[in-house]
């Protein structure tokens, strides 16, 4: 019998502007994910991105248990802009970085879904939706990583 929240496997919460959390492969971790996301920006007084945040984490996040077994982290990183000559400096005062990772080692991989296809739109919606966005490897597995601007 799990708590409302979901079963969370290790958490740093909330710490200044850093939150993280670890889910086991379970089907319930994007419902705990997107909650968890919306509480954080909420007490960050971020609720302008709350909603987009937590859609493109439980994409991601869907996109993981799909192919992983084992845990899926998730991570917010709230910062400064980017300097002016970084590439992407449009105005906002600053940045939230989203980060999900989990065990395979393998990135995902953008495809075009048809009209008629139930997925395969996830990568899409965060290209589309996010600042920036990109994968790197991990020690084991990898992240994929978003950024979404943050209003003035």
């Amino acid at each position: 019998m799990g708590s409302s929240a979901g079963e969370v496997i290790g958490v740093k919460d909330g710490e200044g502007d850093c939150a993280e959390w670890v889910f086991p492969a379970a089907p319930d971790a994007v419902r705990t994910a997107r909650s968890l996301v919306r509480r954080t920006l909420g007490e960050w007084r971020l609720d302008s991105v709350g909603d987009i945040a937590a859609l493109l984490v439980s994409e991601l996040v869907t996109n993981a248990l799909r192919h992983a077994t084992g845990p899926i982290g998730v991570r917010l990183v709230r910062g400064p802009a980017p300097a002016a000559g970084d590439a992407g400096g449009d105005g906002a005062d600053g940045v939230l970085l989203v980060e999900v990772s989990d065990p395979l080692p393998d990135p995902p991989r953008e495809r075009v879904a048809r009209p008629d296809d139930e997925d395969g739109r996830g990568l899409q919606l965060v290209a589309s939706a996010a600042r920036r966005w990109g994968t790197r490897p991990g020690e084991a597995g990898k992240t994929v990583w978003f950024e979404l601007a943050l209003p003035r």
